[in-house]
């Protein structure tokens, strides 16, 4: 069944372009081209020291509406959680992805915190995720889909907060693509996820009477909490998306991509 649909959405897409299947020369091509993507031009502000590439990215977050959070490690993130919440009067009851170093954080130390594991609902006020990687270019996270990392934390909370260590803040998007892939290949599933979500910003539209509107299609308040782990010799990008780690102080839920 699956087959016979992607062949009738290609061969939809072949008509529109007036043309049949894609001859040899050409489909070898394409394929060197998905084997070694080419890069575009590189912006040179993003070309600095990683220390300036951090601090960038928190500046860019915070220009476009998100507010940041730094912390010296990862013991200090459920303090900067409630803290957060209990600033902007939100409930203390969140969402949290199902990743390895979530689970390994002492949220016990803040036992007010009431914390559901898996993906996130309509009722869901407050979701919390760890970001895969921060784009230091514009202040973007670049949240992939997966079961430690469902897309609903991104689109229906009303707060989305983000735990991202400085490690992973890279200077332009091809750096992260580049992880991204790296770290895919080096998983052994090779292929993109089914979603790449990049965020920058919490959600806002202007389109009525050009009035800025937070939350319009998503979030409408975006928080980063960012570990200053580079200094301190924590691990390097490579291990963020690596599993294995017990649940602490989590309600386990189903988790799905």
């Amino acid at each position: 069944m699956f087959a016979v649909s992607r062949d009738a959405i290609l061969g939809t897409i072949r008509r529109g372009l007036r043309r049949g299947e894609l001859d040899a020369d050409t489909r070898a091509r394409l394929e060197e081209r998905l084997r070694a993507p080419r890069r575009h031009l590189i912006p040179l502000r993003s070309l600095v020291p990683h220390a300036e590439q951090v601090a960038m990215f928190a500046r860019h977050v915070e220009k476009e509406f998100g507010t940041v959070a730094r912390v010296a490690s990862g013991e200090d993130v459920p303090a900067a959680v409630a803290d957060y919440l209990a600033a902007q009067n939100l409930p203390s009851e969140a969402a949290v992805g199902a990743h390895p170093e979530l689970r390994a954080l002492p949220w016990h130390v803040r036992p007010l915190l009431v914390l559901r594991e898996g993906v996130a609902v309509g009722a869901d006020m407050v979701s919390i995720q760890q970001g895969f990687a921060g784009i230091a270019e514009t202040g973007t996270l670049m949240l992939p889909s997966g079961p430690e990392r469902p897309t609903t934390l991104n689109l229906l909370a009303d707060t989305a907060i983000v735990v991202l260590r400085a490690s992973r803040v890279v200077g332009p998007y091809e750096d992260a693509w580049d992880l991204l892939r790296r770290e895919r290949e080096a998983a052994g599933t090779g292929a993109m996820p089914r979603n790449v979500m990049l965020v920058t910003g919490p959600s806002r539209s202007a389109d009525i009477e050009q009035t800025l509107e937070l939350g319009a299609h998503g979030p409408r308040r975006l928080h980063v909490v960012l570990i200053d782990d580079v200094e301190a010799g924590m691990g390097g990008s490579g291990t963020a998306d690596a599993g294995g780690a017990d649940a602490s102080g989590l309600d386990a839920g189903g988790a799905a991509p």
